[in-house]
């Protein structure tokens, strides 16, 4: 692609783009055939064999569904974002690299069976996330939204991290088809609910749930291509895609089905009440995804209550997994549409406040009737596709109230009225959406620039959206035995082994049931308040403006991050050299003096020890004023001269043990570090005469009797145990034969700790040029020589 944008510069880069995605999901399509009958597909390339971890791209329905989704609406945002995005402004290198880089991570997320490898691609929809909304990085707004989402998503994605690693401890595996297997073992283990925790907190990060949903409405100071792409279709969903898929192991346990089931519902609440709040297309749009995200998730919460119960209830919860698998895919054609439909408004009339906005029906007929398709279909209005699957989602909370497990029948009964009250605000913001826009008053002297139809090609991608929503509520059955079926096996596969056993038939009629009342009763209710909006929208101003995610969240990035740990760090971050090591001395002392007793380490036992000789006494008493000398001599000379004395003398204890290998490399050392110290310190100015006399500091003493104690109990409890066989043995063994030297010390300096070795030497010759370097600028300062 950069070649051919090169040599052709007058064609729009997203055209070279646009190849990409278009292949893919022709590649994808050609899976349907054989994944719809229940089939998979696998495949596989080493990566660290040695850790059990490989890049293994798993094709099932769940993740076929997911990879047609990236792919097709890829395509129609590359197509949207060549018409929206003009090639002599805008950096499309830039743009397109990263939009390409997220396409990638999503399918590595959703094909990934190894979970390490899913972890990795699931960072990288982060980073490329964090490089398209900071698009525009020359935008206050923009950088600040993407760092929150960075934030918010990575500290989620963290947390995943360590229940992927405890779910790996505890089936001694790493692949997510292995644990399935293994779901009933794994449900006793005392980490389980743990693992359950961690993953469901990185999940609930990416998918914006309570309460982590407040980076999203940040998000959508990105371009409109990547907000219709990533907060509508893709990237907010590989939570729901991780819950989707780590279902079949954890929907065993109740907190599973009560987490996910009770947070899906509250954001699915809170997202529709603060959509009507918004003033910002793009923000009514960002808080209405919030909402719809948290009722598919929901619906994956109430789905896991199959696992627990047999007979008649058993089909209505598996009916769960299907509304789910079948809402998202609804979701995804109408709220990508609209997305689109505000960026063309905010493309055309250059602004995206709704206070300025209205009458545009007239001047921009197409993006009403999209508008029009989109929001019906989100406020769940027959005929198009968002009713079909709003109509079951109604019948599964009415199946919770009714059932008797996990406590539900106390608390299962506020699930209907919680999610038809949510419905009622989600009608209410999907009018609000498209009538305060496009009907009404046009306000011509408000709008930036004079509004008009957008070009033909930036209304296609629209336009066949929208046209899916209607097609989907006419053929159901064909995208519920294509698609959805098998994206539901792979959700239940303890209940289902191939789609032909998903008995679920969609359709628009059911006969007057509790459903068809609850959506007349939030029809006629939603229009009373969207009719009498302006009166009770002031609600919103009662709720306390710091009291508010958003505002702890700055509290805690900023206020207690940025100033509290500032101020803390600079009481113990002083320059001092001497301090740093005080502290760091001090940690490890504590931290391995504590071990040894607490984990009960600390053993003595002389045993095969040898005699102590008083030619050794001598040698012991030599070191130790050699020792003190070096700390307390008044000259730097006489300081060298009784450093060498301890050397040399620990080379005569190495004679004595009857080591002369240790003790010809220790005199070699010595002698060299010697003549070094000697170089350095002729250059250095002398002593002073009188110097101040240096006064006891116990902390000083304190740091230096510790350390000594560390390393004493270290030496003896590593000599009076021994779990392992000693390695010295092997040296002795191998030495002549392997290495091909007569010196055992040089042996594994050279040879068996090469790589050691090679380090210490690369550090010591980049400090010695920077040294050298340091010395020659000083000298050429002074206007002397080296």
């Amino acid at each position: 692609m950069p070649f051919f944008f090169k040599k052709v510069r007058s064609i729009h880069t997203g055209w070279f783009v646009l190849i990409v995605p278009l292949f893919l999901v022709t590649f994808y399509a050609t899976f349907v055939p054989l994944i719809s009958k229940g089939e998979t597909v696998i495949a596989q390339l080493d990566w660290i064999p040695s850790l059990g971890i490989s890049f293994v791209s798993y094709l099932d329905g769940l993740s076929l569904l997911f990879s047609l989704l990236i792919s097709g609406i890829g395509a129609l945002v590359v197509l949207y974002s060549i018409y929206y995005l003009d090639r002599t402004v805008e950096q499309l290198h830039n743009f397109y690299i990263y939009l390409l880089m997220f396409m990638t991570a999503m399918l590595g997320v959703v094909q990934s069976d190894n979970m390490i490898t899913l972890y990795l691609f699931w960072e990288l929809t982060s980073i490329s996330s964090f490089l398209l909304i900071g698009y525009w990085f020359n935008r206050d707004k923009s950088r600040f939204g993407a760092l929150k989402s960075t934030i918010i998503t990575v500290g989620g994605g963290m947390l995943m991290l360590g229940g992927f690693v405890l779910l790996s401890i505890m089936g001694e595996t790493f692949s997510i088809r292995e644990l399935i297997e293994q779901a009933p073992e794994l449900a006793t283990n005392d980490t389980f609910v743990i693992a359950l925790i961690l993953i469901l907190l990185g999940a609930f990060t990416k998918s914006a749930q309570f309460p982590f949903y407040i980076w999203l409405p940040d998000a959508m100071e990105a371009p409109t291509p990547v907000s219709a792409y990533l907060h509508s279709a893709t990237m907010v969903k590989a939570g729901i895609y991780l819950v989707a898929r780590f279902t079949p192991i954890f929907a065993l346990s109740e907190v599973w089905v009560w987490l996910v089931a009770g947070i899906g519902l509250l954001t699915l609440f809170w997202g529709s009440f603060f959509a009507v709040k918004q003033t910002d297309l793009k923000g009514i749009l960002a808080f209405s995804t919030v909402s719809q995200l948290g009722l598919i998730m929901s619906l994956l919460g109430v789905s896991a209550i199959a696992y627990h119960v047999n007979g008649a209830q058993d089909t209505v919860f598996k009916y769960a997994a299907f509304a789910a698998i079948f809402h998202l895919i609804n979701h995804a054609t109408f709220k990508g549409s609209l997305f689109m439909i505000a960026g063309i408004v905010d493309h055309e009339t250059g602004t995206r406040d709704i206070r300025k906005l209205g009458g545009l029906m007239g001047l921009m007929p197409i993006s009403f009737t999209v508008a029009l398709i989109g929001s019906f279909s989100m406020a769940g209005l027959p005929p198009f596709n968002g009713f079909l699957s709003k109509e079951m989602f109604l019948t599964a909370m009415l199946s919770v109230a009714e059932f008797d497990l996990f406590n539900f029948t106390t608390w299962g009964v506020l699930f209907p009225i919680i999610a038809w009250i949510a419905s009622v605000f989600t009608f209410i913001y999907s009018f609000y959406f498209v009538f305060r826009t496009f009907t009404g008053k046009i306000k011509l002297e408000a709008l930036p620039k004079k509004p008009h139809e957008a070009p033909v090609g930036m209304l296609i991608s629209p336009v066949i959206l929208a046209s899916l929503v209607i097609a989907i509520f006419f053929i159901p059955n064909v995208i519920a035995d294509t698609f959805v079926k098998p994206a539901v096996v792979a959700i239940q596969p303890f209940l289902y082994t191939n789609p032909e056993q998903v008995d679920i038939h969609v359709s628009a009629w059911h006969g007057f049931t509790p459903e068809l009342f609850m959506t007349l009763g939030i029809i006629v209710v939603g229009l009373v308040l969207f009719m009498i909006l302006a009166k009770w929208q002031k609600i919103y101003d009662a709720f306390p403006a710091k009291l508010t995610l958003n505002n702890l969240y700055d509290f805690i990035v900023y206020e207690f991050s940025d100033k509290w740990m500032n101020r803390l760090s600079k009481t113990y971050m002083t320059g001092s050299i001497r301090g740093y090591l005080s502290y760091m001395f001090t940690g490890i002392a504590i931290i391995v003096i504590g071990t040894l007793f607490i984990k009960d380490g600390f053993k003595v036992s002389f045993l095969g020890a040898s005699p102590i000789r008083p030619s050794q006494v001598l040698l012991i008493l030599v070191l130790v004023i050699g020792t003190i000398t070096t700390v307390f001599a008044k000259s730097r000379i006489t300081s060298i001269v009784a450093l060498g004395a301890v050397g040399y003398t620990v080379s005569l204890f190495f004679v004595m043990f009857n080591a002369p290998d240790l003790a010809l490399t220790q005199l070699v050392i010595e002698t060299i570090s010697v003549a070094l110290f000697l170089l350095a310190f002729y250059h250095l100015p002398k002593f002073r005469k009188a110097e101040e006399r240096t006064r006891f500091r116990f902390g000083r003493a304190f740091v230096s009797i510790a350390v000594g104690v560390m390393v004493t109990l270290v030496a003896l409890s590593a000599h009076s145990q021994k779990y392992i066989e000693s390695i010295a043995q092997y040296y002795k063994d191998t030495v002549y034969t392997l290495a091909g030297g007569g010196n055992i010390v040089n042996v594994i300096l050279v040879d068996y700790r090469g790589f050691d070795t090679l380090f210490e030497i690369t550090v010591l010759a980049i400090a010695g040029m920077a040294i050298y370097g340091m010395i020659k600028l000083r000298m050429s300062k002074k206007g002397g020589k080296l």
